[in-house]
């Protein structure tokens, strides 16, 4: 009678009181608000005219709309669906390898019993002080490597990050219990069926926020195209757009090109602020829609560790 009692009372402390749930609510509505509402904003610049850009300026009313920077940008023709084709397949396939790799690095270093534990821990660490640069990257890749103006540079740039080993690594050792790697090993299970049979599916809510990071940054990318690719059929999509924006930019910071037929025609036709925002809802819309396939994973990572038997 006393137990019940107990977690009766426990319970009475810890629930939330209608009063505070409301206040919760209204500033998590206030926040949910203030996150959609420049996003909304940016789309509505992207329709609207330049009469109406040039006497009202930014606004959520504009005086009349105009898909001119959209159809400016879709002229490219079959530019534009081969930059998607291959931002997507670079992504997908980079986000999976990477988490992948960092996954089996991390697990390495999270387990007590190898020896070497430390040394590659530092090893790791030490890159996030210290890096070669640019230079000796774009030597290796371009003379040794051989990547240039290939699909793998795509791939392979940026595929290990130390930060998200780190993260990985710790994740791995307060999520998943050292008895449990024990009694696989007891049970005769090798390094690989581990990580495949445990700790892959324990690490779900870690996996998803990293490969989230990873796979945003990917699809943001857009110098390593811009450093290494010139075929256009492989040109990411991040680094077409940012081609395009920066001979707008050009044109009109040279009057003399300016004045030209054929800069005038190309000002006339793409204005400059509609399209930076088309730009914008191009490559942000894409990745929104990737986020509800981890949002249960992010749920499941903050329940973690609440609940007891």
């Amino acid at each position: 009678m006393s137990k019940a009692k107990e977690d009766n009372s426990f319970l009475k402390i810890n629930r939330i009181k209608p009063a505070t749930n409301a206040v919760f609510s209204v500033v998590m509505s206030v926040i949910a608000v203030l996150t959609v509402v420049p996003v909304v904003l940016v789309f509505i610049i992207s329709i609207t005219s330049s009469e109406s850009l040039t006497y009202r300026g930014f606004s959520f009313f504009p005086l009349s709309t105009s898909f001119i920077a959209y159809n400016s940008l879709f002229k490219t023709g079959s530019q534009l669906v081969d930059s998607y084709v291959v931002t997507i397949v670079v992504t997908a396939i980079h986000t999976v390898a990477s988490v992948l790799i960092m996954t089996m690095y991390a697990y390495v270093l999270a387990q007590q019993r190898f020896t070497a534990r430390k040394f590659y821990t530092f090893v790791v660490f030490f890159t996030m002080l210290f890096s070669g640069g640019l230079v000796p990257s774009y030597i290796i890749n371009v003379n040794v490597l051989h990547l240039y103006d290939t699909f793998w540079i795509l791939v392979l740039s940026s595929m290990v990050s130390a930060f998200n080993i780190i993260v990985l690594r710790t994740f791995i050792s307060t999520t998943i219990p050292i008895e449990l790697f024990d009694a696989a090993q007891i049970d005769g299970a090798s390094e690989f069926r581990i990580f495949g049979s445990i700790v892959i599916p324990l690490s779900k809510a870690g996996l998803a926020t990293i490969g989230l990071f990873v796979l945003v940054g990917k699809w943001n990318e857009w110098f390593t195209g811009m450093l290494y690719i010139d075929t256009p059929k492989l040109v990411p999509l991040q680094t077409m757009l940012t081609r395009i924006q920066q001979q707008i930019d050009f044109i009109k910071n040279n009057s003399s090109l300016a004045s030209s037929p054929d800069g005038m025609a190309l000002l006339k036709n793409m204005p400059s602020e509609q399209t930076r925002m088309a730009i914008l809802v191009l490559t942000t819309v894409p990745v929104l829609f990737a986020y509800p396939f981890f949002q249960r994973f992010f749920i499941h990572g903050m329940t973690i560790g609440s609940v007891k038997g």
